[in-house]
């Protein structure tokens, strides 16, 4: 696992899986590997009230409703949506579902204007079919179909993304639970049907934001439960968040360095600043382009991290942590680097003035980065 870009949560959990199913004595739905109080628990984590032999640690971090009706759907026979702002963590919450349920989260579908009906169903491997002709040896079956003739959970990224005709192919899998492949042939007992085993699902995500370029029709609509993943505004849960992900980041490109807990409040309270003054802004034109969600707050400091690491004194500065969130949050040129230029001069200079602290040296690091990209 250590020559991998990115393990997939199955591979990345193995051992913690393979101990949570060892000990899973609770009734399990269709084929799934674990029952859905393990599921809950890999995903949440353990507390002491579960009386464990180790801890479980917290993987993703929101409210456990979510969870708990993310579970409760997929052990129905209806499809999962999980819609909300981008960086909200539903990929990853669809991830370690499909691995705590199938131990497979690969079986994945991205959504984007080009993507056809082959790629939720299935195409051909032309040599093959040159040679032998149609059959099912010559077909490829997408991710969805895999996930259909295994009984696994198939996933689909972005599903507003893509094309109303893919969405309405989907509709007839979520409805029928079959693909037909009249390539086959039509006779009965020909294997040109390929039928659900007991445990397929669809996990769905869509992007709030994308309301508008293809909305999903009423109808399918209906195949789905919709699970609405809200921006984390609690300031204890999006600490909680960063600090995970910051230990992550160094565990895997093996780096130690020091990030004072100090920085990562001036990180939090500096995006905190920035959606109270995206929140109040009269038009688009005065809000940054970015949806200054977590996730991006966590690319934040990855940038700055590595900068450090590579290029820095092996210790995280408030004045590259600021270089960084310009950077970052700098997609429009010049109206994102007014807006940043404002906040620094509006809240940022005032506050270090009142607190110092590592304000004043990320006001530097700020107007430097401004002053670099104008």
């Amino acid at each position: 696992m250590t020559d991998l870009l990115r393990a997939p949560a199955e591979l990345k959990y193995a051992e913690e899986l393979d101990w949570l199913e060892s000990i899973d004595d609770n009734p399990k739905p269709f084929s799934w590997r674990l029952s859905p109080k393990m599921v809950r628990l890999f995903i949440l984590g353990s507390e002491r009230a579960d009386g464990l032999d180790r801890e479980i640690a917290q993987k993703w971090f929101g409210d456990r409703s979510f969870v708990e009706r993310s579970i409760v759907t997929l052990a129905s026979d209806r499809g999962l949506l999980l819609i909300g702002d981008p960086g909200t963590g539903k990929s990853w919450l669809a991830e370690l579902l499909s691995a705590a349920i199938s131990r497979n989260s690969t079986l994945v579908v991205q959504g984007t204007a080009g993507t056809t009906e082959d790629h939720i169903k299935y195409s051909w491997n032309v040599s093959m079919v040159i040679a032998k002709g149609q059959s099912r040896e010559s077909m490829i079956p997408s991710p969805i179909m895999t996930a259909m003739e295994t009984g696994s959970i198939g996933r689909f990224e972005e599903l507003t993304r893509s094309t109303s005709d893919v969405q309405d192919a989907l509709i007839s899998i979520l409805s029928e639970k079959y693909i037909s492949v009249p390539e086959l042939g039509s006779d009965q007992d020909s294997d040109n049907i390929v039928f659900a085993k007991p445990g397929f699902s669809v996990i769905a995500t869509a992007n709030s934001r994308d309301r508008g370029v293809n909305d999903l029709s009423s109808a399918l609509k209906r195949r789905f439960n919709f699970v609405r993943i809200p921006v984390v505004t609690n300031k204890k849960s999006e600490a909680e968040i960063v600090r995970f992900r910051t230990e992550e980041l160094l565990r895997r490109h093996q780096i130690e360095l020091d990030v004072p807990p100090t920085l990562l409040d001036v990180l939090l309270q500096s995006f905190a600043d920035l959606r109270a003054s995206s929140a109040a802004a009269g038009s688009d034109d005065e809000k940054l382009e970015s949806a200054l969600s977590t996730a991006e707050q966590i690319g934040v400091l990855e940038d700055a991290i590595l900068h450090s690491n590579f290029f820095g004194e092996r210790a995280l500065t408030a004045h590259t942590l600021a270089s960084s969130l310009v950077g970052s949050l700098a997609r429009r040129a010049p109206e994102d680097l007014a807006i940043l230029n404002k906040y620094l001069h509006g809240v940022v200079e005032p506050r270090s003035k009142e607190q110092g602290g590592s304000w004043p040296e990320f006001l530097e690091g700020g107007r430097d980065a401004i002053a670099t990209l104008s």
